[in-house]
């Protein structure tokens, strides 16, 4: 897991630990079974990689209010 999440190196993912608990941020270290992931308000989450059952990349689509033509 630890190989796979450092392919990630600064991107932003999503994951998935449990049931219902998904993190998402900008993976920023990957190191002794721990993931460091900075979400968008600058908090760093420490989650172990044990803990770990899916990981998608995020697409950062844009979000724009109205309608589309």
């Amino acid at each position: 897991m630890e190989e796979l999440l450092n392919q990630y190196m600064g991107k932003k993912i999503d994951v998935s630990v449990g049931t219902t608990a998904v993190y998402r941020g900008d993976v920023i270290d990957v190191r002794n079974g721990i993931l460091y992931l900075r979400d968008e308000d600058g908090k760093v989450a420490h989650i172990a990689l044990d803990k770990v059952g899916v990981v998608y990349e995020c697409s950062d689509s844009a979000i724009r209010p109205g309608f589309i033509v």
